[in-house]
């Protein structure tokens, strides 16, 4: 299936790692020019030279504090003056969740949960809504949690800021409609940086991660039988995103090896 995604703009924040990088890739090789942005330079150095090993010159890489205002203007005005000033697909994919319950998150916490969670989406929509307004077929794609619709007691903060996240795409794919779509996926358990993180840190040191991992998925009684891989949510992330998803917005796709008990 062709997704008419050849010479499109597209801009991924957090695209530096991750199931960012797995988007912006699979944008590229699809004909794409794409801009990521990220907090790390080592790691928005490479991968931008990823990226670029696909395809030369499709490329913008720059660093980008999403939660700064003035960053996120910046990183637009960087945007508008490689792509022409259009853009025709934005990507927010930003945060990652804070495991805590009622009894241990902090009102600072808290505060600084909803900001991150809340900003990472409009700071940038904000910023490139003026660049999505220049083109024929103009999209926003959130990742978003499955924790919006289904959430737990141990992630009581991040659960409550991912359903708010999950009602302001909503409410903006009605108040963008019928020029800009706006669609979100759902993520489940994705092998990412903070899983990594987390077998490190595992107290059975002899432990492999591939058995870790496959304790994981039991333990959270994945159908599946495992955690996703960032390319997994990247294809749909792309899917919604193109001009072949032209009659889709106001949707949310759960990409969660089927873990979800809600109808």
């Amino acid at each position: 299936m062709d997704l008419k995604l050849a010479n499109r703009i597209a801009v991924v924040t957090g695209g530096s790692s991750g199931i960012g990088l797995a988007t912006a890739q699979l944008l590229v090789e699809a004909g794409a020019r794409v801009a990521i942005c990220g907090r790390n330079e080592e790691r928005l150095a490479r991968a931008r030279a990823k990226l670029e090993d696909i395809k030369s010159g499709c490329v913008l890489a720059k660093t980008c504090d999403v939660l700064d205002t003035e960053a996120v203007a910046t990183f637009a005005r960087n945007v508008a003056a490689w792509s022409g000033g259009r853009v025709d697909l934005l990507v927010n994919n930003a945060g990652q969740g804070r495991v805590s319950t009622f009894e241990s998150t902090t009102d600072a916490q808290w505060r600084e949960e909803f900001d991150l969670k809340f900003f990472s989406q409009i700071l940038p929509i904000r910023a490139f809504k003026p660049l999505l307004d220049a083109s024929d077929a103009p999209a926003i794609v959130g990742v978003n949690s499955l924790l919006a619709l289904q959430p737990e007691a141990h992630m009581v903060c991040t659960s409550a800021a991912r359903a708010g996240v999950q009602n302001l795409l909503k409410s903006l794919a009605s108040e963008f409609a019928p020029r800009i779509r706006v669609n979100t996926i759902l993520l489940g358990l994705v092998d990412s940086g903070q899983w990594q993180r987390r077998f490190e840190a595992r107290a059975d040191k002899t432990q492999s991660r591939e058995d870790w991992f496959a304790g994981l998925a039991r333990e959270k009684r994945i159908p599946l039988g495992r955690l996703g891989t960032p390319d997994e949510p990247a294809r749909a992330i792309v899917f919604l995103g193109s001009p072949a998803a032209s009659y889709i917005t106001g949707a949310s796709l759960e990409i969660s090896g089927g873990v979800s008990r809600y109808i």
